[in-house]
């Protein structure tokens, strides 16, 4: 660590921290001000961020520290006295940084698909659910609108659970009636209680969960039948969720795999969107 420059330092500090929006901006500041920031007071970094002196006190508790002077003493002793040789590290912003991170995010994905066999598995277990339940809720709710976007030009049932509600329960138990025996769920921090509930109640249905999360140790591990791991990032404001939804990706090639009339599908629906002139060539 001691040849890299102090924005990278401070970013190896707050990688992988689940920091609340207000934490990251705190966090943000004190990467654009790195050489400053060992010498900041609380007051001074709240006002640079904007927010609070008792959410910089907070910031530095979700750090792993006493309070923000244990903090500072830490940032002081890491950081060297004199300029420090550097090379291309010296050069990134936060924001190529962000992106970095979650090319390393990408790398860790690859390894993980060395074995293709959690994958596969799980494409057979959601080609064979009619219906097949998607659920995603808030952040995660892109991800699910995705990838049932694109697993209904391939499956015939496709049911997207993105809303919670007293109606998540009643649309499981519908799809689990017509026939659902498994149900991909996608979870992303911050993890919703709602989710976690959902999916303890789809297996007590009976159906199988195979879930994307972010970590194996995430909530939803406890109520997975399969869980695949892919990060986030985590630095900017909000988290980065490349991974995961390059995985739910992989997810529908193996499902298409074990659809023996995916192609079919997929060139009768080229055929009717060049009948509708969909798309513009």
């Amino acid at each position: 660590m001691s040849g890299s420059s102090p924005a990278a330092r401070l970013q190896q500090l707050f990688e992988g921290r689940r920091l609340t929006p207000t934490q990251r901006r705190i966090a943000h500041s004190m990467v654009r001000r790195a050489g400053d920031a060992p010498f900041l007071s609380s007051v001074e970094l709240a006002e640079l961020a904007g927010v609070s002196q008792p959410s910089v006190t907070r910031f530095a508790v979700a750090l792993g520290f006493d309070g923000y002077p244990a903090l500072r003493r830490h940032l002081r002793e890491v950081t060297p006295a004199g300029p420090v040789a550097g090379g291309a590290e010296d050069t990134y912003n936060e924001y190529q940084q962000a992106v970095l991170a979650e090319i390393e995010n990408l790398r860790h994905l690859a390894e993980l698909l060395a074995d293709p066999a959690p994958v596969e598995r799980a494409g057979r277990l959601l080609a064979a659910s009619r219906p097949l339940p998607v659920l995603g809720l808030r952040a995660a709710s892109s991800q699910a609108r995705g990838f049932g976007y694109f697993a209904a030009k391939v499956h015939p049932d496709v049911r997207v659970l993105d809303e919670g509600g007293s109606m998540l329960h009643d649309r499981i138990d519908a799809a689990r009636r017509a026939g659902a025996s498994a149900l991909i769920c996608f979870a992303l921090p911050r993890h919703p209680r709602e989710v976690v509930d959902a999916l303890a109640y789809a297996r007590e249905q009976g159906l199988a969960v195979v879930s994307v999360a972010d970590s194996a140790f995430a909530p939803v591990a406890a109520h997975s039948d399969l869980l695949i791991p892919a990060a986030v990032g985590t630095g900017l404001a909000f988290d980065t969720a490349c991974a995961p939804m390059l995985l739910g990706r992989v997810l529908l090639e193996s499902m298409c795999d074990a659809l023996p009339d995916a192609q079919a599908r997929l060139e009768e629906f080229d055929a009717r969107a060049a009948a509708r002139g969909l798309f513009i060539e």
